[in-house]
């Protein structure tokens, strides 16, 4: 059984064959937990009971949906198993995660706090399932030894702890254990334990980090037909939402028809698998909010510090200080708490596992024992990747010449003309396609989807736009980083799910956003194959083809292409390397949201009045060359200070498509030598009144002695014609919707000095193979 539906399957019959007591019902077979896993697994040797009971799952997994009421009540005669056993689904996971990831300032503390929860999220949560004896967690089986005797025997099993759990568990039963979250099945006695142990582990081994985890037992023939009541024949089913489906309540639950022929369809779609998750999400946030769970108190392992007002407290002025470290630039002051932090990140960093002197002279005995850094996996994409690898070294001899990881954000900014960028990404219609999901499978098969997804855009949009460079104007003695040093330009804070968060040099920072969105969707859509990976969802939208040129605000015809159900919004902050940390993440998260706002509301009605939805990604950025320059948000800024009457001075955020026009446009302007004091000048001119701004930029551009043609096709051509007739108001564009004029010619000017185009800029590739 080595495919999905069969681990699912291996997974149900576990936790039946298990039973509902804390000791294995298979006992009474003289099977010991392991030889019941094999005999799952090879279907070889089972006993007869339990053969009848693993071919009772295969059939309700293909048994057809019950469309009426009375076919319902027929299934527990049919199959009393599907209605007397139950099983556990054990939800949950890290929460506030940026809180506790960007507390501390420090680029090494940020680093270690996102590995720690990643080494928590991807190892120890499957090596409580034995990850390391399945062939799914190759991260576990790098680590077997770590697995086995520092998560398990000595924690988990531990007396004080959750002794018997991991008995209980095997690999097959998690559903996915990604983007800071994990999904389970479980044996229904040991639904607790397992939510305990989820939540303690985080506790204990980060001492601040938030988290939450709930369970519930579920009746078989719920994983088939959603949640049912306890008397069968009182279960709110199709007839019934045929007669009350305009009622508000049940609209807020099934959402609201338009039309009559798509109710089977809503309600089958409904009331499936789905609906179970559904329930643990909603016991997660009652949960994470404070709430009373059932035998389990509110908060089972609050993390609490409290810090006196007259002690020290640590750099991050969150805790009391435990020493000061004099061997560390700067001679901090760290709490536990942060010791642990940097000691991760140092480990994340150089990939050693010598403690340094620093951490032996605290005496802390905590060791972040294994970690794989997000460097050590792009690096090993490279290796197993030429043409991304030639790309990315050019001609650097990897083998002569060191490769050093960046010590701080100084580092990044010394590589990029003092400016750095942060990336914000995350997944636009994933809740409305998981609604559409009906089994335990497709969450596994969406889960790796989408995980595989977001990592290699990231990796192939790293590699095709940057390379290592070279830092100068070093001056701190005790840098290990010195002038001539070649580092990775990039940071990558995380990397979960559908959540992303990189640090990159500015200049190329808007070209690596638009790669990672068009990436993401063409390895979604099989345009980009990854060796050894199979995409096994359906995400091409299915529904009548729209108008694409109807999304985009440019002049120019966009070419068919296939829509995916899933893209990526990203935020992207441009900003000075010393900007505060907690400052800079806080206007990305806004230019994120910014962006995902943007793409919902891109819609139209044809004349037949049918809607038409934008499902591809979009991008929001933003160059704050100043700290002061805004004292609120972004939002409020621009509606105050670049919008005058029915003057938009900016244009963002941008379609995938709108994005690369624009990139296409500041690199025909810094092809034609525009003299800097008179690009400020037609920039000025926004301010004044539209004539103004037109007359000055059609002025100087016709002055040029280079590059008006490249202007004209580049920037006028796409951007600038008017709507109602053949001319052309450069450097505005009318929004007929908005009634208003806008232009992209400020944030052109904001980026001019920033943005840098290579000879050879990034490529799309499609249909090429790359190497996980």
């Amino acid at each position: 059984m080595t495919d999905s539906l069969n681990n699912i399957t291996t997974a149900i019959c576990w936790c039946l064959a298990w039973g509902d007591t804390r000791e294995p019902k298979f006992a009474e077979f003289n099977l010991t937990p392991q030889q019941m896993l094999t005999a799952l697994q090879t279907e070889e040797g089972l006993p007869q009971e339990i053969q009848d009971l693993v071919k009772q799952v295969q059939e309700l997994q293909e048994e057809e949906f019950p469309d009426t009421l009375e076919k319902l009540k027929n299934l527990p005669n049919k199959y009393p198993q599907y209605w007397n056993a139950e099983i556990g689904l054990v939800y949950g996971g890290a929460t506030k995660i940026k809180q506790y990831v960007f507390e501390a300032a420090k680029l090494p503390d940020i680093r270690g706090a996102s590995a720690l929860l990643d080494r928590i999220n991807l190892v120890d949560l499957p090596a409580f399932f034995h990850g390391e004896t399945s062939n799914e967690y190759p991260q576990c089986q790098e680590a077997k030894e770590y697995c086995e005797k520092e998560v398990r025997e000595k924690w988990l099993d531990k007396s004080d702890n959750f002794p018997g759990l991991s008995q209980a568990l095997i690999p097959e039963l998690i559903i996915y254990s990604t983007g800071g979250n994990i999904l389970a099945f479980c044996p229904a006695a040991f639904i607790d334990d397992l939510a305990n142990a989820v939540e303690k582990r985080y506790t204990e081994e980060t001492l601040t980090a938030n988290s939450c985890a709930v369970g519930e037992k579920f009746k078989l023939l719920e994983i088939k037909c959603g949640l049912l009541n306890a008397n069968i024949a009182e279960t709110f089913w199709l007839e019934n939402y045929h007669k009350e489906y305009h009622n508000t309540f049940v609209e807020a639950i099934f959402g609201k028809i338009n039309d009559l022929s798509t109710i089977q369809y809503t309600f089958i779609q409904h009331k499936s698998f789905n609906e179970l998750t559904t329930k643990l999400a909603i016991r997660f946030n009652q949960r994470r909010s404070g709430n009373e769970s059932k035998n389990r108190p509110s908060r089972r392992y609050p993390p609490m510090f409290e810090t006196h007002p007259y002690l020290k407290r640590d750099d991050s002025e969150k805790r009391s200080a435990i020493t000061q470290i004099n061997q560390l630039p700067g001679k901090p002051n760290f709490s536990e708490t942060l010791a642990r932090k940097r000691r991760m990140g140092d480990r994340a960093k150089t990939g050693i596992s010598d403690t340094p002197k620093w951490y032996l002279d605290i005496g802390l005995e905590w060791e972040p024992r294994i970690n794989e850094s997000w460097i050590d996996k792009f690096e090993r994409f490279l290796i197993n990747n030429t043409e991304q690898s030639q790309r990315y070294y050019g001609n650097i001899n990897t083998q002569e010449k060191e490769i050093k990881i960046s010590q701080s954000l100084t580092h990044l900014g010394k590589v990029s003309n003092g400016y750095i960028a942060y990336i914000y990404a995350d997944g636009n219609n994933m809740g409305g396609f998981i609604q559409n999901i009906r089994t335990p499978k497709e969450y596994q098969e969406f889960s790796q989807d989408v995980d595989n997804a977001t990592k290699y855009a990231v990796y192939q949009a790293l590699a095709y736009n940057l390379h290592p460079r070279e830092i100068r104007g070093i001056s701190e003695p005790e840098s290990k980083i010195q002038n001539g040093d070649l580092i990775h330009p990039f940071e990558i804070i995380t990397i979960g799910g559908d959540d992303i968060l990189l640090i990159v040099p500015a200049d190329k920072a808007l070209q690596i956003a638009q790669m990672i969105g068009e990436q993401f969707e063409k390895i979604l859509l099989r345009k980009v194959q990854i060796s050894d990976v199979q995409i096994k969802g359906k995400y091409e939208v299915k529904a009548k083809k729209a108008d694409l040129n109807k999304f985009h605000r440019f002049c120019t015809e966009v070419s068919e292409y296939d829509q995916c159900q899933l893209s990526i919004s990203s935020g992207v902050l441009i900003t000075s390397y010393n900007t505060p940390v907690y400052y800079a993440e806080k206007l990305t998260n806004q230019l994120m949201k910014s962006a995902k706002k943007y793409a919902k509301s891109l819609k139209y009605q044809d004349e037949n009045k049918e809607e038409f939805t934008y499902y591809g990604g979009t991008v929001d950025f933003f160059t704050m060359k100043s700290v002061t320059m805004i004292s609120s948000d972004i939002e409020e800024f621009r509606e105050k200070a670049l919008t005058i009457d029915k003057y938009k001075l900016y244009a963002a955020p941008y379609t995938l498509p709108e994005l690369d026009k624009f990139l296409k446009s500041i690199q025909a302007l810094k092809a034609a030598d525009f003299p800097k004091s008179q690009l400020y000048q037609v920039r000025s001119g926004l301010k004044e009144n539209r004539q103004t701004a037109s007359s000055n930029y059609y002025y100087f551009r016709h002055r040029l002695k280079k590059g008006q043609s490249a202007l004209q096709s580049d920037f006028e051509n796409i951007w600038c014609l008017a709507k109602t007739n053949g001319g052309q108001i450069a450097p505005w564009m009318y929004d007929f919707e908005e009634k208003r004029y806008e232009t992209i010619w400020r944030e052109m000017v904001d980026l001019f000095d920033l943005i840098v185009f290579s000879d050879k800029e990034s490529p799309k590739p499609l249909h090429k193979e790359i190497s996980p």
